[in-house]
């Protein structure tokens, strides 16, 4: 069998990338993978090709690397392409869409997925995915796209919608909630079978059972009727005892979409749930402080790297596909009939299969109608978003504002509108030009 030809759009982000590399020549069906690293920063670039070729020499691996900031290149002949980029980067996209929301008095904490950041995100990053897809219809046409980039809804409806290529938006929240909720009932995660469906980041496990057929979801009851919820997780536990359903995404990036958890004239929910603001700024901030010892750590010859596989689903389907081994995995792709009481032309997270076939999602059926319902707030947002881009209508950006839950829950119609209006003006060249401000 051929080894398959992967490539990395933003290998830069060098631990993602490792960790990537590292689950995909775990698998001995593809230790011989041809990869193409690229990115725009070709110091970052050069780091992670020193960081993969460690990794193939730890492993023992047969891979080829190759590292460009060459697009076209990267793509050429490209069996799967992993897209991991960040449009606007931290400085300035992500320090905008923090400061000037707070300066009109509206607090976040991650801001990369719904919120006026979302939106803003959603609109630096789309137009930058289409013209990639355009690339891979030229270069690849049958090229798997294995998206990683947030918003991802977002992101996946504008690739749907504006492109040919067979696109599955990555998460990992899925995994993580599983594990984390496990830890909190005391049972063995690798005992527990679940069911999760919704859009991403507001996705519920609608079943949650041990492989003896139990259902655990009194277990989960349990940990709030004995006070043992923890510190970190009080929005999603408060979300469980109202909706009766437990969320897949963290209580931090939850507190955001929702118009009930952040308000600026009570300080006591931010305390009382536990609420980090600006949680993502300083997460970044930390990273960057880290990097250069990590950086210098990782391009250590004489120091042994450590190569030890990762939740990532993107491996999985990469081995999959690649060698016809079925497995199901949870993607983000149009509905078309998953989730039959949401919109056909939503990006929905379902269980889908996987073999030589593709991603496959699978059908669901209908989902509890209060769970529908808090999932149709953000598709507004999401599908609004979209449309701005693909059309052009600024007055669409506007509208996705005003429908934003926490948005909408904090400022006016007026104070919304002249913030869209500050935030495309400071995004300049990120934004396309015909949504920039007047």
């Amino acid at each position: 069998m051929p080894a398959p030809k992967i490539t990395l759009i933003g290998a830069g982000s060098t631990v993602f990338a490792k960790n990537l590399i590292g689950d995909i020549l775990s698998y001995p069906d593809l230790a011989e993978t041809r990869f193409s690293l690229y990115d725009i920063d070709a110091k970052r670039l050069g780091e992670s090709e020193i960081i993969a070729r460690r990794i193939n020499q730890a492993l023992g691996t047969r891979a080829t690397i190759e590292a460009t900031t060459d697009r076209a290149r990267a793509l050429d002949g490209a069996d799967f392409a992993i897209n991991m980029i960040q449009v606007g980067g931290y400085k300035p996209g992500t320090t905008t869409d923090f400061a000037l929301p707070k300066a009109a008095g509206l607090e976040q904490t991650i801001a990369d997925t719904l919120g006026i950041g979302g939106i803003m995100r959603g609109l630096r990053t789309i137009p930058v995915l289409l013209g990639m897809s355009k690339d891979m219809e030229r270069l690849c046409p049958d090229v798997w796209h294995l998206n990683y980039v947030n918003p991802m809804a977002m992101n996946c409806m504008g690739l749907a919608k504006g492109s040919r290529i067979k696109t599955v938006g990555l998460c990992h929240s899925v995994r993580h909630t599983a594990e984390e909720l496990a830890r909190d009932i005391g049972v063995p995660v690798e005992e527990i079978d679940y069911q999760v469906a919704g859009v991403n980041h507001v996705a519920f496990y609608l079943k949650f059972r041990h492989r003896d057929g139990r259902d655990l979801y009194p277990e989960i009851q349990r940990v709030i009727d004995e006070d043992r919820i923890p510190d970190t997780n009080r929005v999603r536990y408060d979300v469980f005892k109202r909706f009766g359903y437990f969320v897949t995404e963290s209580s931090e990036h939850f507190s955001e979409y929702v118009p009930w958890y952040i308000k600026s004239h009570r300080p006591d929910l931010i305390q009382k749930f536990n609420i980090p603001l600006d949680e993502y700024p300083r997460r970044c901030e930390s990273q960057i402080a880290g990097w250069q010892t990590l950086s210098a750590e990782l391009k250590d010859a004489s120091k042994p790297i450590e190569v030890r596989r990762s939740p990532e689903y993107g491996s999985e389907i990469i081995h999959s596909v690649w060698t016809d081994t079925p497995r199901v995995i949870y993607g983000n792709m149009p509905n078309n009939g998953s989730i039959t009481n949401l919109p056909a032309d939503a990006c929905v997270e379902v269980p889908c299969l996987v073999d030589r076939q593709g991603v496959q999602p699978t059908v669901v059926g209908d989902i509890p109608v209060q769970l529908a319902c808090l999932m149709q707030t953000q598709i507004n947002v999401q599908k609004l978003t979209v449309e701005a881009v693909l059309t052009g209508r600024r007055d669409h950006v506007l509208h996705a504002a005003l429908l934003d839950p926490h948005t909408a829950a904090e400022l006016d119609t007026q104070q919304i509108a002249d913030l869209v209006d500050r935030l495309l003006d400071a995004h300049g060249a990120f934004i396309p030009e015909s949504l920039r401000a007047a």
